[in-house]
């Protein structure tokens, strides 16, 4: 054997002898290698213990990377509680609102393609917005509400949709008579299409004028029908061709195969009822293919999608999105003069707002300086999460992205705050 040959065969026993998890990301020797201290990530893996012991959570599965390399991949608890079944890394959650990074990622996709521009008018996609009216409270002498309209001063755009300044809003958070109509119209029915979602909406008032208010809202599951619109594909079609197949995000769909469900997590009673969430089987297959919430995925999966962030649009030699539009998409989109929406003080130390240092970009939220927010953290990480309690945060400076999964609605504020404290507590270098 030659020495050419030889040290290609080294070279390659070396690589298969390296930890690999996550698809295709390798794993650190040990966390000191990129800057953590294993005496240190114990307190968070204590912490999450903790948690499950004392009925926080049912479990958890947690994935750090730092410089492309995995520093921690564990998992904590039952994936099902009640059934005695111990969580494992390969557990498939409902991600919830960590749809909408996904999504976004296939706007700008159209928007590369020169199929949509972030400029444009909603009602180019969707014509019935064009005459979408505002709604105006009036408070009467007797203190009652009345509710005027009037036109929008300008159109809602592309972009308003992917930073949440369309002037829509959610049903379900706070109560007046605009969200009240959002429940009457049944906007959320799952046995609806994306198209009948959307003409719903459109016949209802809009909260605000577009532009002026932050206002978390249906806005992405709006951005999902624009992109059928102008790719001329179903949602889950374009997602699964263009985005989770290409970047090998096999887990990561609007619902899985029945051969996939006994790896579904499963929540735990909880709350101030003590009730089980409403959250989905993993395999319940429904027409409405929520652009704002309806996906499930691994950690695994997400964390290659965060790698494809971390890349500048690319993984494995496919090229999804260009860097320049991640520079767009991780930017803080707010305008300086924008409001929040009233019942936005919900998003606690996560509001996206100047007041804590944060903003908004395409997709999630982005944060804009150190110390305003009670959290740690970089100028320039970006944040999202989902409703059932999944979680995830981009640190580019650091060069670490973290992955949070479990299904405890009632919990995910509380760990998001924690996991933040105590992975950075953790790296030292």
């Amino acid at each position: 054997m030659s020495v050419f040959r030889a040290a290609g065969a080294a070279a390659l026993l070396l690589c298969l002898a390296l930890p690999v998890a996550a698809q295709g990301i390798p794993k650190v020797q040990s966390p000191e290698e990129v800057g953590f201290l294993s005496i240190r990530l114990k307190r968070l893996s204590d912490r999450i213990n903790e948690g499950v012991k004392n009925n926080e959570l049912p479990g958890a599965v947690v994935l750090i990377v730092r410089n492309g390399k995995i520093v921690m991949f564990d998992s904590f608890g039952f994936r099902d509680k009640e059934a005695k079944v111990a969580m494992t890394n390969d557990t498939i959650f409902r991600i919830a609102s960590m749809t909408k990074p996904i999504v976004s990622v296939a706007a700008m996709i159209l928007m590369e393609e020169g199929k949509i521009t972030l400029a444009d008018p909603v009602s180019r996609y969707i014509p019935a917005f064009a005459d979408t009216k505002v709604a105006v409270p009036n408070k009467q002498a007797d203190g009652t509400v009345e509710i005027a309209l009037e036109p929008q001063a300008r159109p809602m755009t592309v972009q308003d949709l992917m930073r949440h300044t369309s002037g829509l809003t959610y049903g379900a958070i706070g109560a007046n008579p605009v969200k009240q109509s959002y429940l009457d119209m049944k906007v959320n029915d799952r046995g609806q299409t994306n198209a009948e979602m959307v003409d719903k909406l459109a016949k209802l008032a809009l909260l605000y004028q577009p532009g002026t208010t932050w206002e978390y809202s249906m806005s992405t599951d709006v951005l999902g029908r624009v992109v059928e619109v102008a790719s001329g594909m179903a949602l889950d079609k374009f997602i699964e061709e263009r985005i989770t197949k290409p970047l090998k995000m096999g887990d990561t769909a609007f619902e899985v195969s029945a051969d996939k469900k006994a790896r579904g997590a499963k929540p735990m009673k909880e709350g101030p009822k003590n009730e089980v969430p409403s959250i989905p089987d993993v395999t319940e297959k429904f027409a409405w293919r929520s652009g704002g919430g309806g996906m499930v995925s691994t950690a695994a999966d997400y964390a290659r999608f965060l790698q494809m962030f971390a890349n500048g649009g690319q993984l494995d030699g496919v090229r999804l999105i260009s860097r320049k539009s991640i520079d767009l998409m991780t930017a803080d989109a707010l305008p300086p003069d924008v409001k929040m929406g009233v019942d936005m003080y919900r998003f606690a130390a996560l509001e996206p707002s100047g007041r804590m240092g944060q903003g908004f970009g395409l997709g999630f939220a982005v944060r804009n300086d150190v110390g305003r927010s009670p959290l740690p953290g970089t100028p320039g990480d970006y944040y999202w999460g989902g409703a059932y309690g999944t979680y995830f945060w981009h640190d580019p400076r650091e060069h670490l992205y973290v992955v949070y999964m479990m299904q405890s609605p009632a919990a995910r504020l509380r760990y998001r705050y924690l996991l933040r404290d105590l992975v950075y507590q953790a790296m030292v270098n």
